[in-house]
């Protein structure tokens, strides 16, 4: 292939720009906000559902203590019949009136056993109610976090995105004023090695691979013509000659 030697060093100012469009797109994945943010995540989802557990318990809790007192008001309203039918005693014998205070004796038991239980159920509620308060409070300090990272992401990929927007169009520029045969050959090397498809010879070294050539492949590049576009033989790249080639 042939291409003026004007034209073989646009490429390396193509290769810059691709170069740089590169750079960005690592930059724009390799952002430390995004582990950051990945990291408050997961602990947001744990406290959450900490959260959600607290307040089933509070909520369990609570039907438990209504149940309890329920239980409680029952055996209440029930001693206090039987206290009445004691006091009033009519048409009940001894042995009903001995009944009745063995029955208000129990229920007397039993009313003091169940407000235990209303006791024990308000102070397992009332640690469900602090930790649901705690956890509260964790949740909302996570999501500050969150947002404040996810922010902080935001505003450095618009930054990103926009140098990206100025160097594409850019490198569309640069990329019309090179020939077209030229421009698909330089756009399947650099897919193929790795991003780069042009690099300069310098001091008698390919900027691609990084080695120099040895003397047989100097001898050749100094024999071709100037409009001739040679390659790398260890790499394959295009190899743009310049005044600091070493030629």
């Amino acid at each position: 292939m042939n291409a003026a030697p004007a034209d073989q060093i646009r490429l390396l100012d193509l290769q810059a720009l691709d170069t740089r469009l590169g750079q960005l797109a690592h930059k724009r994945r390799s952002l430390p906000e995004h582990a950051e943010i990945a990291s408050l995540e997961a602990d947001l989802t744990q406290h959450r559902d900490l959260l959600v557990a607290a307040q089933t318990e509070e909520s369990d809790t609570a039907r438990e203590q209504t149940k309890a007192e329920q239980d409680v008001d029952q055996v209440r309203q029930r001693a206090a019949r039987d206290q009445q039918r004691l006091d009033t005693g009519v048409g009940m014998s001894a042995k009903d009136l001995e009944n009745l205070q063995r029955e208000i004796a129990s229920l007397a038991k039993r009313q003091g056993d169940l407000e235990d239980v209303v006791l024990e159920v308000m102070e397992r509620r009332e640690s469900a109610q602090e930790r649901v308060t705690e956890l509260t409070g964790r949740v909302s300090s996570v999501q500050a976090k969150v947002d404040d990272a996810v922010a902080r992401r935001d505003a450095a990929v618009a930054e990103i995105d926009a140098e990206d927007a100025s160097v594409t169009k850019e490198r569309e520029i640069v990329a019309a004023s090179v020939p077209a045969d030229l421009l698909k050959l330089y756009d399947r090397l650099r897919e193929k090695q790795g991003g780069i498809g042009a690099a300069r010879l310098n001091q008698r070294r390919c900027e691609g691979c990084r080695l120099e050539l040895d003397i047989t492949e100097l001898n050749e590049v100094r024999a071709a013509a100037p409009d001739q576009v040679v390659r790398c033989e260890n790499c394959s790249r295009i190899l743009v000659r310049t005044t600091e080639s070493g030629l």
